[in-house]
């Protein structure tokens, strides 16, 4: 069962593993990112980040999109990690069973804004946001989990 859909620029770090996957109890990751997918190396890297108990799952968005069902009917509690607000859009865009989005970290980059002390967007990103809070889906900034989840609203 897919727990959380989040956001965040650094992918799998201790934030993510130790920070959502304990309280979660994750048995899984989903790290979708075409470039990723596509890096032998990048994927080794990841997987040292990861304790041997959680599965890391590397997939591209299609390849993701394809398989987000079974994810979610797995017994076993999950993750889907993506790197931008781009690819999880994407992802939403092609799959229905996306219902939340949690902003993790979003660094700045130029074109990009401060928005919250973790949160940088720019103007494509927002739209695109809002664009995924139109459709009905909930939309909320969190770093850790014992901090307040942060309405899109409030920060765009």
């Amino acid at each position: 069962m897919i727990k959380l859909f989040r956001i965040d620029d650094r992918l799998i770090h201790g934030q993510v593993v130790v920070g959502w996957g304990q309280p979660l109890n994750i048995a899984f990751i989903v790290l979708v990112d075409d470039g990723v997918r596509a890096s032998p190396w990048e994927q080794d890297l990841y997987r040292m980040g990861v304790p041997p108990e959680i599965e890391v799952i590397f997939a591209s968005i299609a390849e993701a999109a394809a398989r987000l069902e079974i994810w979610d009917k797995d017994a076993r509690a999950g993750i889907v990690l993506a790197p931008d607000v781009a690819t999880l859009g994407a992802l939403a865009e092609n799959c229905h069973r996306v219902t939340r989005v949690n902003i993790g970290g979003i660094h700045h980059r130029p074109g990009r804004t401060e928005r919250l002390r973790f949160v940088y967007l720019s103007d494509t990103e927002v739209d695109q946001l809002r664009r995924l809070a139109a459709r009905g889906i909930e939309v909320t900034a969190q770093d850790v989990p014992t901090a307040r989840a942060v309405p899109l609203t409030e920060f765009t």
